[in-house]
């Protein structure tokens, strides 16, 4: 069950992973210790996955984002499987998910200029003999939460 300290000790990483444990430990009021342990034993529990560092798209030349929706067909585990590990792989993808209705996938990437993003969608997606329709919606704007609070109750 992740606690009060847990969450703060949460909270204060996702806002800043890069604190050393003196300042995680200042910034939630307990001994540098106590930090390190509960911050060791969150990683250990797989509550924490890692640490990233996050980029500018736009500064590394990958300022034109898009959502492409994909549909597979035949709709079977091993072909959705087979193009999961595909698309996950390809570098100008950022984000997978598998989802549910209409589409199989919302695949987020990030291009160069929108040429790219045609030409990725055009020769890459669509000669893919799995799929079967796409749909690309340009983004304008992301926004990401920067914290995100742990459902009451977990047990982790």
């Amino acid at each position: 069950m992740l606690d009060k300290l847990d969450r703060a000790l949460l909270r204060e990483l996702q806002r800043d992973a890069r604190k050393t444990n003196r300042e995680l430990a200042d910034s939630t009021h307990v001994v540098p210790s106590t930090s390190l342990m509960r911050v060791r034993s969150l990683r250990n529990r797989g509550v924490i996955t890692g640490f990233h560092a996050a980029v500018d798209l736009d500064l590394i030349g990958r300022g034109v984002q898009a959502l492409i929706s994909v549909k597979i067909k035949p709709p079977s585990r091993r072909v959705i499987e087979t193009f999961r590990e595909w698309v996950v792989q390809l570098p100008e993808v950022i984000g997978v998910f598998v989802t549910s209705g209409s589409t199989d996938f919302l695949v987020h990437v990030a291009m160069p200029s929108s040429d790219d993003l045609y030409s990725f969608v055009i020769d890459r997606l669509t000669q893919r003999p799995e799929v079967a329709d796409v749909q690309t919606n340009l983004v304008y704007e992301c926004l990401r939460t920067p914290v995100i609070e742990p459902a009451e109750n977990v047990k982790a």
